[in-house]
């Protein structure tokens, strides 16, 4: 009796659990339940905790309401201009009416893909290769459109449609590397070419800048040579006339006679028997005489006058750089004044005579070089008038 009691009371308990199992439903966040009573749509259970009448109603779908992300295998396509692609493309969906989306249609993942299959060959295949594979946001476009429109009914609302690759045939993949290798290679080509050629106009504008600035450099070197040598000329032909008053107004102011000239020829005969052909020199004992008779026309033939006479002295200006007044130095002013009379003292002494004769005439530093010299020393008593 006892057994039968506890039989029937672990009965009860059990059907008490099954029947709030039944009763009870819990739909987790962000889904949707669908509820049938007798095999008809009841209604739908919301995310949380909700009755339902067991062994009555039961929950036929548990649809999920969030975005969705489902991958297509590759499909083969056929573009315009009959070559087969291969195109694999990604779906965003949500589910935004269960009741449509699990009455209206059996499988929409399914139908979602062949729905997307049929699009992109209609898309695809009016377009050419080159098109395709550079017109993928106009293929997504295409295709959310078409599906946006075709699911609306199912309840379902596509977000976006992306297109994961694109592959030709391996023998179009070849071709296409070929021309963009060959495409490439023309490029490198083309500019290699543009840059020989704007080297080479560089180069010819450097050379042509280069020979006109060596042009005006040789111009102006050669003018200013020019004018140097002509200002050398002017200078060397002013010092050659200086040179030559200089020695005519010495000349002029020496008073030279015959013995000096005699004197002079005898320097220059050793310098005339300097050449290779004189071996023998034979000096006459005429010499005096042929001296004098030399003397004579050389005085008849330069001009040199016989008389004694000054001629007029030609200005030949400052021979010293004259300081102006107030610049001397006082040490220098009395230095000189020191070397006047030391010279004055050394003329006192070796000629007594005409330093008495200067002193008396008022010039008592008188310059002796102003008084020519006696190149044919003291006169021979004995010798004859004309010499």
């Amino acid at each position: 009796m006892g057994t039968a009691l506890l039989v029937l009371f672990l009965l009860v308990v059990l059907f008490v659990v099954v029947m709030l199992a039944k009763t009870v439903r819990i739909v987790p966040q962000a889904r949707a339940a669908i509820v049938e009573r007798f095999g008809k749509y009841k209604g739908t259970l919301p995310a949380g905790l909700n009755i339902v009448v067991p062994f009555i109603d039961k929950v036929r779908y548990l649809i999920d309401l969030r975005e969705q992300v489902v991958s297509f295998p590759p499909q083969p396509v056929i573009t315009e201009d009959n070559l087969v692609v291969s195109i694999d493309t990604v779906i965003y969906f949500q589910v935004t009416d269960p009741v449509t989306a699990t009455y209206e249609i059996a499988n929409y993942i399914q139908a979602v893909e062949q729905l997307t299959m049929t699009t992109l060959r209609n898309i695809v295949g009016g377009m050419d290769l080159e098109q395709t594979l550079t017109s993928r946001d106009e293929i997504n476009s295409g295709l959310r459109g078409v599906l946006d429109e075709a699911t609306g009914k199912w309840g379902i609302r596509v977000n976006r449609v992306e297109i994961k690759g694109i592959d030709p045939p391996p023998s179009i993949k070849d071709a296409m590397e070929k021309q963009m290798r060959a495409d490439r290679d023309k490029r490198a080509l083309i500019l290699t070419a543009e840059g020989q050629r704007q080297s080479a106009i560089l180069t010819a504008e450097g050379n042509k800048q280069s020979s006109i600035l060596n042009a005006e450099g040789d111009r102006e070197s050669l003018i200013l040579r020019a004018q140097a040598d002509r200002e050398a000329a002017i200078l060397r032909a002013q010092g050659e006339g200086q040179a030559i008053q200089t020695v005519f107004q010495a000349i002029h102011d020496g008073q030279p006679d015959q013995s000096l000239l005699a004197y002079q020829y005898l320097q220059m005969m050793p310098k005339i028997a300097e050449g290779s052909a004189n071996k023998v020199w034979v000096i006459p004992s005429e010499i005096t005489k042929a001296m004098e008779g030399l003397g004579s026309s050389i005085h008849e033939i330069a001009g040199i006058p016989k008389d004694a006479s000054p001629r007029k002295r030609v200005d030949m200006g400052p021979t010293e750089p004259q300081l102006p007044r107030g610049s001397e130095d006082p040490e220098m002013t009395a230095t000189n004044a020191a070397v006047q009379q030391a010279i004055a003292e050394a003329q006192s002494a070796a000629n007594p005579g005409k330093a008495a004769r200067a002193a008396a005439a008022g010039d008592p530093l008188s310059d002796p070089l102003d008084t020519p010299a006696d190149l044919s020393g003291p006169a021979d008593p004995e010798a004859p008038a004309g010499q």
